[in-house]
């Protein structure tokens, strides 16, 4: 499936990179002085994506929350 011209398979990395540069990178290019304060923000970023954010489509939960309740129904 991830051969050349299958959009498809890159459906979710592209959603996560699109949000990542909304979210984090456009009109903040100044403010990251060094690779590593730059680096730090990304693996700060990573984390709250996918620890914390809130989507409606989770019931306005975090993803960590909702996989929690997941897990627990399915036990």
């Amino acid at each position: 499936m991830s051969r050349r011209g299958n959009c498809i398979d890159n459906c979710i990395m592209e959603t996560f990179f699109g949000r990542l540069k909304n979210e984090m990178y456009y009109s903040y290019e100044k403010e990251y002085e060094s690779f590593e304060s730059f680096s730090k923000a990304l693996d700060e970023y990573i984390s709250y994506y996918n620890n914390e954010r809130i989507q409606e489509k989770q019931k306005w939960m975090p993803p960590k929350v909702q996989d929690n309740i997941h897990m627990f129904h399915n036990s």
